[in-house]
């Protein structure tokens, strides 16, 4: 694997930047000093398993929110006459 140093302009030579090259088999290896190069830690893990008990956390408690919402939010009619500002039948002239 060969490891090129790149020149990044009006920049110390201490900041170049190392380029993986492909090598002749077709993988990219990392460049060397930098360990685990491109691979996730085990906190990536913790933190999706997180959000994943969050998730099922807040669809529990939406579901529990759910059920108390009434089936319609018309106002319910009364026995005794039309509610407020409505008229009992078709106007009369």
């Amino acid at each position: 694997m060969n490891v090129v140093l790149v020149d990044l302009g009006a920049v110390p030579a201490a900041a170049a930047a190392h380029v993986a090259v492909p090598t002749q088999s077709g993988g990219v290896e990392p460049p060397p000093g930098e360990p685990e190069f491109g691979k996730a830690s085990p906190v990536a893990l913790v933190v999706i398993l997180l959000l994943g008990v969050a998730t099922l956390l807040l669809i529990r408690s939406m579901t529990k929110h759910l059920k108390k919402v009434p089936a319609s939010f018309d106002p319910p009619e009364s026995e005794s006459g039309p509610a407020d500002g409505e008229t009992a039948g078709p106007r009369q002239p």
